[in-house]
């Protein structure tokens, strides 16, 4: 799916460059994850009418598709309330995934970027996403890896010094922090689709451990943003191109790195290939 807006800036090779589109809204660590995964799923053939589920803000989905999803659903209110502002979908709906306002095979794609590690009962969401997707209907998600929290840049140095105990308690302040209840490997993620009713087409890894050092580092240097947007509602404190040298040297080079093996985040595409009883 290619982007729809007609300002893109755009890279060398013509695709939209999603780094610099999300540069402008949110804080850098985020725009570079968001980025790679406009990347991933631009690529990614998704037959209309598409389902996001855990929409947030809107952001994502307006960079990459432009407002022509059909629906969002998330339980953060004032994200879907923001959603709605920006007309990132046609219907931005307050809702559960595990518990989706829809009738039985009305998508033909669903779409859930990097939110059902935050969802304890994950399996009821893949069950609600094989709901609601008609027959053959595609299924794309990001997650977080398994190796997430030991790729991060504190607990990659505690390693490195010997505090192995230090690197451990790290990871997990951080996934509690960010509350990740799942951060499990390929396989499993595999298995759980399965019993959902999807099979798997493929999947690869994105975010290198340099790059999951960065962006570790960039939730810090992001600190002044959390200022900005309680007190001006904008991540940024001002949109010039000055403002953005220093995430461009830093961090663009891996919003260009090839895929690694193996990586900070999982991409999964799946079909569904039976009805659930």
């Amino acid at each position: 799916m290619k982007n729809s807006l007609n300002a893109s800036p755009r890279s060398a090779q013509g695709r939209p460059d999603y780094f610099g589109l999300h540069l402008p809204e949110v804080p850098a660590f985020r725009a570079l994850i968001r980025a790679v995964e406009c990347r991933l799923l631009a690529e990614v053939e998704m037959p209309e009418p598409v389902l996001d589920i855990g929409c947030g803000d809107g952001i994502f989905a307006q960079i990459l598709a432009g407002g022509r999803w059909l629906a969002g659903v998330d339980t953060w209110v004032e994200g879907v309330r923001q959603a709605r502002a920006r007309r990132a979908y046609q219907y931005a709906l307050i809702a559960s995934g595990t518990r989706l306002p829809f009738a039985d095979g009305a998508f033909r794609t669903v779409v859930s970027n990097c939110v059902l590690e935050h969802i304890p009962d994950v399996d009821a969401v893949l069950r609600e996403a094989n709901r609601v997707l008609g027959m053959g209907g595609r299924f794309a998600l990001t997650v977080p890896s398994h190796r997430f929290a030991e790729m991060l840049f504190v607990s990659t140095w505690c390693r490195r010094l010997g505090l192995r105990g230090l690197a451990r308690a790290y990871g997990d302040w951080f996934n509690r922090k960010a509350r990740h209840y799942h951060c499990d490997p390929p396989e499993r993620w595999v298995a759980r689709l399965d019993s959902a009713g999807f099979a798997v087409d493929r999947w690869q890894y994105y975010l290198s451990h340099a790059a999951l050092q960065a962006i570790d580092l960039a939730h810090y240097y992001g600190v002044p943003s959390l200022l900005w947007n309680k007190v001006l509602g904008r991540w940024n404190i001002a949109r010039g191109n000055w403002n953005y040298v220093v995430p461009n040297l830093w961090l663009r080079r891996y919003y260009e790195e090839p895929a690694p093996n193996p990586g900070g985040y999982i991409f999964l595409v799946a079909t569904k290939t039976r009805v659930l009883e």
